[in-house]
């Protein structure tokens, strides 16, 4: 019996491509359109997860101290604050700055504070404290209020807890339907490449009469599926790619409020992404559409 060598199939699966180059061109494109929308639909997902995330940064307690405390004292405020569990980081605002604050936030009504002396400055040293989990924080907030000298302590619990449970939801909704997105795709792209067997049936029924095993007649199809998949991969990072740019020139020019990641730090994990897909749909779509034509 002739032995094949691999660079055999794998030339018998460029030129099944060749000679059904209108169902190639076809799969392709499919795939290709796939990939563009799935991988859009997945930075969709990616970039509503970290505004909310940044939107979500309220986990934060602020504590103000009594105005006539020395700089010993509040030293000590801040070193007990930061014994405290659940305490993951402690900022200090002073005094001059917290005035300083209020001037650039109000500039129409600086000149009202522009003759205060330090000694008449009302406002009081504060330290804004990030704290680590939610569950913990009316304990840390007694905690705090128990230090002696500190005046007032305010924290965003109700917010930052509903600013979470709506992200969980967006994401949750998000999350589902991008996996409804995948299985369709998926399905699109197998039965695209089925379109390809099909009218190659005649084809694969000789090479059964004839006594061809079930992997030789399988491997040139994997071949296609594989190239298809790879070209599909590769058009499609591009075209994400072009789109992605454009669509983050638009927002760092006209909604600047919305953080988006730059395509540079997600590229390896969208090309990668892409060709593993791509190949894998590539691989399963061949095999699922010859099944039928392999039965004995």
């Amino acid at each position: 019996m002739k032995r094949y060598s691999i660079t055999y199939f794998i030339t018998q699966g460029f030129k099944g491509l060749w000679r059904n180059g209108v169902m190639s061109f076809a799969s392709v494109a499919v795939l290709m359109s796939c990939l563009v929308v799935l991988g859009g639909f997945t930075l969709l997902v990616y970039t509503i997860n970290i505004n909310l995330e940044q939107f979500g940064l309220l986990n934060e307690i602020v504590v103000f101290v009594e105005r006539d405390l020395t700089e010993e004292q509040i030293v000590s405020v801040e070193e007990q604050i930061r014994a405290l569990d659940n305490v993951a980081e402690v900022r200090r605002t002073t005094r001059a700055e917290a005035l300083e604050e209020v001037k650039n936030q109000s500039e129409e009504y600086a000149h009202l504070y522009a003759d205060i002396t330090p000694e008449e400055n009302p406002m009081s040293d504060s330290f804004t404290i990030t704290y680590k989990d939610n569950d913990g924080v009316i304990t840390l907030s007694y905690l705090l209020g128990q230090i002696e000298g500190v005046r007032k302590v305010n924290n965003r619990l109700d917010l930052a807890v509903k600013i979470t449970s709506f992200k969980n939801g967006v994401l949750l909704i998000f999350t589902w339907f991008l996996i409804i997105l995948f299985v369709v795709s998926l399905f699109v792209i197998i039965n695209t490449i089925k379109l390809s067997v099909f009218a190659r049936r005649g084809e694969i029924s000789i090479m059964r009469y004839v006594g061809a095993t079930g992997w030789f007649i399988t491997l040139p199809f994997l071949v296609e599926g594989i190239v298809i998949g790879a070209v599909a991969s590769i058009a499609a990072f591009f075209i994400e790619k072009y789109f992605y740019h454009y669509i983050e020139a638009m927002v760092t020019s006209d909604l600047q409020m919305i953080s988006l990641v730059s395509f540079a730090s997600v590229q390896p994990t969208v090309f990668w992404g892409f060709l593993a897909v791509g190949v894998f749909a590539g691989i399963v779509g061949s095999s699922i559409s010859l099944g039928k034509y392999l039965r004995v």
